[in-house]
């Protein structure tokens, strides 16, 4: 049965004809019967969403606009991931949030679902946008800007406008990864108007989610960002590159998951192997894992250790 909030909104806004509010309790109650697999009724339900006119200017549902993402089945929790003691903090609470949304509405009060991550590469944006939609139980949909950014005036923000309407009536994990290739500031004298076009758009549209959607952007460059799009986010998480007892840590995991030890206690990999980023570590144990199975019976997982660390020390000198 439908929540007793979207009914009472949907009779008040029929009774007073407005249709801003039964625009959004249509939308919440789209979501709600797609999750629970109702397509059929959700489907008829949207089928009266596209005959309501748009308000705020946004485009009406198109089929179309499913193109402009690509959906991800997540996978990760939150336990996998070794985050600063505030980001994990934080995470758990906007997840506790969506979860009791009941509790927090009968309040009043709406959860948050605006997050901003920032930070180097590699040092677990993308998988912590995939932890919140698998503890949220909801699938992640990732933008695909080559789908979306397009060279004709006025069409990428047309485009935004179809792809945010489209995920409205899902309970999702929208993620925009390199956020400030359509986020940046309007302020900057180099870019043209079409760009500030698109970001005045993207706010509206931002503005306008539900809060059965979790947004979620990531940057590499925070100071390219518009000065308007940080006050849209509720939560402003910034993660660094792993301090030494995370890079400790993440060995002793490895060495969990392998069942048996390195043959190199985890302080000495953490030591040299300093300053690699979280998706480095991963690539790096990768390296380990293949050469381990591969030779099976015969390996020699201290000598596979060794000649992993020496390759990588090559790889460093390259890169510096």
């Amino acid at each position: 049965m439908a929540r007793a909030d979207l009914l009472l909104n949907l009779a008040r806004a029929g009774s007073s004809g407005d249709r801003e509010l039964f625009r959004k309790a249509l939308e919440a109650l789209i979501a709600e019967e797609r999750n629970k697999q109702h397509h059929v009724l959700a489907d008829r339900l949207a089928s009266h969403l596209n005959n309501t006119p748009a308000s705020n200017g946004l485009a009406k549902p198109t089929p179309g606009a499913s193109s402009a993402f690509h959906e991800v089945h997540p996978e990760r929790t939150l336990d996998s991931l070794l985050l600063p003691e505030v980001v994990s903090t934080a995470c758990r609470e906007l997840i506790e949030e969506q979860h009791r949304v009941d509790l927090l509405r009968s309040h009043n009060i709406e959860p948050r679902h605006r997050v901003l991550l920032a930070g180097p590469p590699g040092n677990g944006k993308t998988s912590l946008a995939e932890v919140i939609a698998t503890e949220l139980m909801v699938p992640l949909f990732v933008v695909r800007y080559e789908a979306v950014i397009a060279s004709y005036l006025g069409e990428t923000a047309v485009r935004l406008a179809r792809l945010f309407d489209h995920v409205r009536t899902c309970r999702a994990v929208l993620f925009f990864d390199e956020f400030d290739v359509v986020g940046k500031e309007r302020g900057d004298e180099h870019e043209t108007g079409e760009i500030k076009r698109v970001v005045s758009s993207l706010l509206l549209q931002v503005d306008a989610l539900p809060s059965h959607v979790v947004v979620v952007v990531a940057t590499n460059h925070p100071e390219l960002l518009d000065r308007a799009v940080w006050r849209r986010f509720q939560l402003r998480l910034l993660l660094p590159p792993p301090e030494p007892a995370q890079v400790e840590e993440w060995f002793r995991r490895l060495e969990e998951r392998l069942g048996t030890k390195l043959g190199h206690a985890p302080r000495t990999l953490a030591s040299k192997l300093k300053g690699m980023s979280f998706g480095e570590l991963e690539e790096f144990g990768a390296d380990v894992q293949r050469r381990y199975v591969l030779e099976q019976e015969n390996a020699d997982l201290q000598r596979i250790v060794t000649d992993r660390l020496a390759q990588w020390e090559q790889r460093f000198s390259v890169r510096s």
